[in-house]
C-alpha cells in the first residue's frame, strides 16, 4: 500500500480531516520542515567530520564531539555538554567493558630495496617510487645504501593502520599465511620474527600469528561486508581492527586488494620481501564522550519525558555515511525544529526531545548505565546509521520495525511519514511534479523507495531496545552500502536529497512523539489506523515464510501474531499513560500451549522458567567486547552452540539477543523457543536451553522457581 493510501485511511478516520493530505502532522507543519531542511547544510556539517578519524577515546573524536557541540549551541540547542565517562578498560558500563582510548601519530609501512634491485628495475623499465629521506624510523647515523619505498601511510590515510595498533619499528620478512584463522595456515611456514599477510581482519589472526607463532605484525586485505559488488573494485582498503583486550599486542596495517595480490604473486615465485614497519601508536585510558542537547517540552509535567535522536559519532576517516551521514542529519533535525519553534511556525511540542552523539554501542552503554536518568526519561528513540547513501553506494535506505519482543506503535509512525516521502517523491520523479518531493538543490531527483523493514542489528538500536531498557526505536539506515568501512565512504558519494529526506522522516516522526497526548482523540484514531496498516504490512511479509515452517510452528503463529498486536496496544497506552486500550497481556494465553508446543514435549528444560537480574544492563555482544564468552571462559564452559546456529532468517546473534530478551519470568523455555523460531526460524530446543543454562551460570538471569 503506498502513502497514498495511507493518507486516505487517514482522512478515513474522522471528517475533522478529511481534506488533509499529509499523515499525522497537519499540512502548515509538514510544509514547515519540508522547506526548513537542508540537505546541503548537513552535507557542510559532514564535510567536516569526515576530515576526522574519529576513533574512541581519541584526540580525532574530542574534535568531531567539539565541531557538533559548537554547532548545536549555534543553532540555539538547551543543555549542550559533553558528557565524560571513564574508559581505562576495567570500568563496566553494564555488559560493556570500557576500552581505553587509541590514538596514532605515526604509520607507516616501507619495502626495502637495496641499490641492486633498484638498478635492476631501472633496467626493465617497471615503475618504482623510492624514498631516501629522514623518517621517524631511520637513525641518524643511516645511510641510503638501501632504500626504502613507502607503500602506506598513516597520514596521509588513517584507514592503514589497523585500530588498537601498538608501537613498533620492525624489519622483517612478510610471509603469505592465506586467511591465517586456523592453525593449518601456518603448517611447513616459519613466521616467527616476521610479518604476515592475511586475508582475514587482523584481529582473526593476531592470538594465532603472534601468540601463538610468534609473529612481529600484521597485513591485511581483509574485504568488506559480503554484498553483491564485493571484491570488485580491487583498490578498496577496509577499516582493521586489532583484538583491544588481547594480550598479544602488535601492529597491523591494511592494503588493498590490488596491493596484496601483487605481494602475494612475488612471494609466491620465490621472492624474498623485506618490509619496515614503523608505528607510533597505542591504547591509553580516556574517557567516552558524549555529546547531548535538547529542546525542552513545554508541558510542565510531560517535559520530564524525552524522544532520543541518536547516532554514533566514531568511525575511520572519512568514514562518511557511516556515520557522519546519521550525525549531521539529526543535528540538521535539531537545527530545523528549534528554529522553527523560535519563529512560531512550530508548536513547543509537550515533551522534551533530546539529541545524542556517543561512540557507537559503548559510548550509548556508558550514556544509560552511567547516567540511568536518561534511560528512565526516554519514551521512544530515532536511531539514524548511515542515511545519505548516494546511487553510487548501492544503498537501499530501510525504516526497521523493532524486534518482536518489544512491540510498539513508534516504528508505525515512522513508516506512516517514509511512506509518505515514497509516493510525494516517486511522483515527482515520475511526472514532474508533486507536492512536497523533498529534492535538495544539489542532490538527486531519484525515488526515496524506503523499505518498511524486519529488525535487523548491528548499532545502537540493539542497546535500546535491550530488555534491560526496553526503549522502542525507530532505526534508518541504508543497507547494502558497497563502501561501508572503506576508503572510499567519502563526502563525494553523499546524496544532500537523501540527507534532506531522512531528516524529514526522522523530524517528523519525533515531532509528533514529542507532543502526541491523549488531549487530542483524532490523533489516537489516526495512530490506531496507522496500527493496524503496519499489522498488514507484518502479515504480508509473513505469509511467505509459514510455507517454511513446520506444521506445529505454523499452528501457533497466528496466536503470536495476536500476542503482539495485544503488546503493541499497551505499549500506545502506556507511552500516553492512560487506560485507553487493553491494559494488560492476558497471561493465561501466554501460558497455554495447545496452540503450539504439546506439553509432552516440554522435557529437556522445556519447562524451564527465569527472570533476568537487574544488573548488568545491555546486550551481551557488545563492542569490542564479548560478555557471555569472557565470563564463561573464566569457568571454563565453552560458548553455547546457539551462538553459531543459523537459522531461516537470521543467526546466532539475533536467536540470541531475542532469547534473552523474551526471559521475563512468565515465559519458559519451550515458550521462548517458538516464539525466536517465528521470528527467526525453527530452533531446537536444546540449543535454547543450553543458552538459558549458561546465562544462569554467569548471573545474568535467575530460575524462578
Amino acid at each position: 500500500m503506498r502513502g497514498g493510501a495511507i493518507v486516505l485511511m487517514l482522512m478515513m478516520a474522522g471528517a475533522g480531516r478529511a481534506q488533509q493530505r499529509t499523515p499525522l502532522l497537519g499540512e502548515k507543519d509538514v510544509a514547515g520542515l519540508a522547506d526548513e531542511l537542508s540537505g546541503e547544510t548537513a552535507k557542510r556539517n559532514l564535510e567536516g567530520l569526515a576530515r576526522l578519524h574519529r576513533q574512541r577515546g581519541s584526540a580525532g573524536f574530542h574534535a568531531a564531539a567539539e565541531l557538533v557541540a559548537e554547532r548545536a549551541r549555534a543553532y540555539g540547542l538547551s543543555d549542550v555538554a559533553i558528557l565524560q565517562f571513564p574508559a581505562d578498560g576495567k570500568i563496566f558500563y553494564g555488559t560493556q567493558r570500557s576500552r581505553p582510548g587509541w590514538d596514532a601519530e605515526v604509520g607507516d609501512l616501507f619495502e626495502i630495496k637495496d641499490t641492486k634491485e633498484i638498478e635492476e628495475l631501472k633496467r626493465k623499465n617497471v615503475p618504482y617510487v623510492v624514498t631516501c629521506d629522514q623518517h621517524p624510523g631511520m637513525k641518524d647515523t643511516e645511510t641510503c645504501s638501501t632504500r626504502e619505498e613507502k607503500l602506506i601511510s598513516y597520514e596521509a590515510m588513517p584507514i592503514v593502520l589497523a585500530e588498537d595498533s601498538e608501537a613498533a619499528d620492525v624489519v622483517a620478512e612478510l610471509v603469505d599465511v592465506g586467511e591465517g584463522t586456523k592453525e593449518a595456515d601456518y603448517a611447513e611456514k616459519n613466521v616467527k620474527g616476521k610479518i604476515v599477510l592475511t586475508g582475514a581482519q587482523a584481529g582473526a589472526v593476531q592470538d594465532l600469528a603472534v601468540g601463538k607463532f610468534g609473529a612481529v605484525g600484521i597485513v591485511s586485505y581483509a574485504q568488506n561486508q559480503k554484498t553483491a559488488w564485493w571484491g570488485e573494485d580491487e583498490n578498496l582498503i577496509r577499516w582493521g581492527h586489532l583484538e583491544t583486550f588481547s594480550p598479544n599486542k602488535t601492529f597491523g596495517f591494511m592494503v588493498s586488494l590490488k596491493t596484496a595480490r601483487g605481494l602475494r604473486e612475488r612471494l609466491a615465485h620465490g621472492e624474498t620481501i623485506q618490509l619496515h614497519a614503523v608505528v607510533k601508536a597505542g591504547q591509553h585510558a580516556s574517557n567516552y564522550e558524549v555529546v547531548t542537547a535538547t529542546i525542552p517540552g513545554a508541558d510542565p509535567k510531560l517535559k520530564e519525558e524525552e524522544i532520543a535522536f541518536s547516532c554514533h559519532l566514531d568511525h575511520q576517516r572519512p568514514g562518511a555515511n557511516d556515520n557522519a551521514s546519521g550525525c549531521v542529519t539529526i543535528l540538521e533535525v535539531a537545527r530545523t525544529l528549534q528554529k522553527l519553534i523560535n519563529e512560531g511556525k512550530l508548536a513547543r511540542p509537550a515533551r522534551t526531545i533530546r539529541f545524542i552523539w556517543p561512540p557507537e554501542i559503548e559510548g550509548t552503554l556508558a550514556l544509560l548505565n552511567g547516567k540511568p536518568e536518561f534511560a528512565r526519561r526516554i519514551k521512544a528513540a530515532i536511531h539514524m546509521d548511515m542515511v545519505g547513501g548516494g546511487p553510487a553506494t548501492k544503498a537501499v535506505f530501510h525504516v526497521t520495525h523493532g524486534p518482536r519482543s518489544l512491540p510498539s506503535f513508534v516504528h508505525d509512525v515512522a513508516w506512516a511519514f517514509a511512506e509518505f516521502v515514497n509516493e510525494e517523491s516517486y511522483k515527482f520523479a515520475a511526472t514532474g511534479s508533486a507536492e512536497y518531493p523533498l529534492v535538495a538543490p544539489e542532490g538527486g531527483k531519484e525515488p526515496l523507495q524506503a523499505q518498511f523493514g524486519d529488525f535487523t542489528m548491528g548499532s545502537d538500536h540493539d542497546v535500546y531496545q535491550d530488555s534491560s531498557f526496553g526503549i522502542p526505536a525507530i532505526y534508518m539506515n541504508d543497507w547494502p552500502d558497497r563502501y561501508i568501512h572503506t576508503n572510499f565512504d567519502s563526502a563525494a558519494n553523499i546524496d544532500t536529497t537523501k540527507l534532506k529526506r531522512a531528516a524529514f522522516i526522522g523530524a517528523a516522526s519525533g515531532y509528533f512523539l514529542a507532543g502526541f497526548t491523549t488531549q487530542d482523540p483524532q490523533e489516537l484514531a489516526d495512530v490506531r489506523f496507522l496500527m493496524m496498516h503496519g499489522s498488514e504490512l507484518r502479515n504480508v511479509a509473513m505469509f511467505s515464510r509459514l510455507r517454511r515452517l513446520s506444521r506445529l510452528d505454523w499452528s501457533c503463529e497466528e496466536g503470536f501474531r495476536k500476542e503482539y498486536e495485544q503488546l503493541r496496544m499497551i505499549d500506545l497506552g502506556s507511552f500516553l499513560n492512560s487506560n485507553r486500550g487493553p491494559r494488560r497481556l492476558d497471561k493465561t494465553y501466554m501460558a497455554k500451549r495447545a496452540m503450539c508446543t504439546p506439553d509432552e514435549l516440554v522435557e529437556s528444560g522445556g519447562d524451564l522458567k527465569y527472570r533476568r537480574k537487574a544488573e548488568p544492563r545491555g546486550p551481551l555482544a557488545v563492542f569490542g567486547y564479548d560478555y557471555l564468552t569472557d565470563h564463561l571462559g573464566t569457568i571454563g564452559i565453552a560458548p553455547p552452540k546457539l551462538l553459531s546456529y543459523e537459522g531461516l532468517w537470521g543467526g546466532g546473534e539475533e536467536y540470541a539477543y531475542e532469547t534473552l530478551n523474551l526471559v521475563d519470568s512468565s515465559l519458559d523455555a519451550q515458550q521462548i523457543r517458538d516464539r525466536v523460531s517465528i521470528e527467526y526460524g525453527p530452533v531446537p530446543l536444546e540449543m535454547v536451553v543450553e543458552y538459558l543454562v549458561a546465562l544462569e551460570k554467569i548471573g545474568i538471569i535467575e530460575r524462578v522457581k
